[in-house]
């Protein structure tokens, strides 16, 4: 079968308009020695059907959530979806539609992430959201850079109790634009107040904060956002989304920006991404914000209407002076989670959330009542937790997947420091009996 849709005609044709006589000339910069000249060496092709059982054979290799009751977290959590979300976001218009770049996007996709928008808006306590980011480590990362242009300084403080892929991301970020990252120490699991107060002065552009953290525990940002900003600083709080159904907004609190990493809302666990980006700010910074931002307004008849009302593409005409060069979003999960947050609706998301924190401590009670096990931090905490076991962590581990139970993530594989923790996180799916299961399981470990 040919992939190709070009005949040799049409190829001569090309390759006497620029000037060459063969396809091999197109490659003559290259030098010899690293060119293929001998025929690839490709197995025979295979039919459909052989094609198709070799995918099912590969595919049926992966452990999922569909096979093992998954207490996993750190950033990835196996929260229900319902089935409406798949529906819908698998419809055609959406699910082929190439992320829309110019203002001419039709009214349908500007119309849905507008309400996207005004969804995370709610969620997190902010005044403007853009139409998503990356993931959530991208969205902390641009975070940043918003707010070093906003208060014209190159200094930052980060938790060391945020996420790791934050860290290094925002760390990749910043050996590039050119900004001093100065690490806060963490005490009992959350961010050290003092440390926090000595770092900071009048030349820190932002502090970022995660709540809840990387261990799951609840910072204190009702006492944390007001030292910020005595300092001119603003506060830039990566959250979870859910978290908003039992805890004060960040916004609520007075953060400045909020980030989160979108994937519980309506994104299953796939392997680790794609996932979504989430970043909302006060109004006040729009200007300074990555990414794009739906507005809505009215035409000249007077109808409701939508339009790109801001589309960063400053790159263009700044470039390296750019206070971002992200000028897209992730469209199509930036669709799902309007729909999964349109579909619980405001009692909903409640509702979830509260499943997560009681069933969470309903666990966390159960495992640190167990002989050798015990939950490392005091802090309070949303739907995670750590434990510290006096056993080999692998082993445990291992021994709960043999019977069908994610029981954790190992945090020795972040920090040494943890080498004797596991991470646990509970969703709204875990029943009781999957719970009494898991505890079952530690205890024979």
């Amino acid at each position: 079968m040919q992939y190709t849709q070009f005949t040799e005609e049409q190829v001569g044709v090309m390759l006497t308009t620029i000037g060459a006589k063969t396809i091999d000339d197109l490659f003559s910069p290259i030098p010899a020695a690293h060119r293929l000249t001998r025929p690839l060496d490709l197995p025979k092709g295979v039919s459909e059907l052989e094609l198709l059982r070799d995918c099912e054979s590969l595919a049926g290799r992966n452990y999922d959530c569909t096979k093992l009751t998954c207490f996993l977290g750190c950033g990835s959590y196996d929260h229900f979806v319902p089935t409406i979300v798949d529906s819908m976001a698998g419809q055609s218009e959406f699910l082929t539609a190439y992320t829309p770049y110019q203002a001419e996007a039709s009214q349908g996709i500007l119309q849905l992430f507008y309400e996207f928008q005004t969804m995370i808006c709610a969620l997190t306590g902010m005044e403007i959201a853009n139409a998503s980011l990356y993931e959530g480590a991208t969205a902390a990362a641009e975070a940043v850079m918003m707010a070093a242009a906003i208060t014209k300084r190159d200094r930052v403080l980060v938790a060391d109790n945020v996420h790791p892929d934050t860290l290094a991301v925002h760390a990749a970020y910043d050996a590039d634009r050119k900004i001093a990252t100065t690490v806060i120490a963490s005490s009992g699991g959350l961010v050290d107040e003092q440390s926090l107060a000595d770092a900071l002065d009048d030349g820190i552009a932002a502090v970022v904060i995660q709540s809840p953290n990387f261990f799951g525990c609840v910072e204190r940002l009702d006492r944390l956002i007001p030292k910020i900003h005595e300092h001119g600083a603003l506060a830039i709080i990566s959250t979870d989304p859910l978290a908003a159904g039992v805890f004060k907004s960040a916004g609520a609190h007075g953060a400045d920006i909020v980030v989160a990493e979108g994937q519980p809302l309506g994104i299953p666990m796939q392997y680790g991404g794609p996932y979504l980006g989430l970043l909302a700010a006060r109004e006040k910074y729009l200007r300074k914000m990555p990414g794009r931002v739906i507005g809505m307004t009215t035409d000249r008849e007077g109808r409701r209407a939508f339009c790109l009302a801001l589309q960063t593409r400053e790159q263009h005409i700044k470039r390296e002076r750019a206070t971002s060069n992200i000028c897209t979003n992730q469209g199509l999960l930036a669709i799902r989670a309007a729909i999964h947050m349109a579909a619980l609706g405001k009692r909903g998301i409640a509702e979830v959330s509260s499943q997560c924190f009681d069933k969470a401590h309903y666990a966390a009670d159960a495992i640190s009542a167990l002989d050798g096990y015990s939950l490392r931090f005091d802090a309070p905490f949303f739907k995670e937790f750590v434990i510290r076991t006096d056993r080999d962590v692998a082993a445990v581990l291992d021994h709960c997947r043999s019977g069908g139970i994610a029981a954790g993530v190992a945090l020795g594989r972040f920090d040494d420091r943890y080498a004797d923790c596991f991470a646990v996180a509970v969703t709204e799916k875990r029943s009781r009996t999957e719970i009494d299961a898991l505890v079952s399981a530690l205890r024979e470990a």
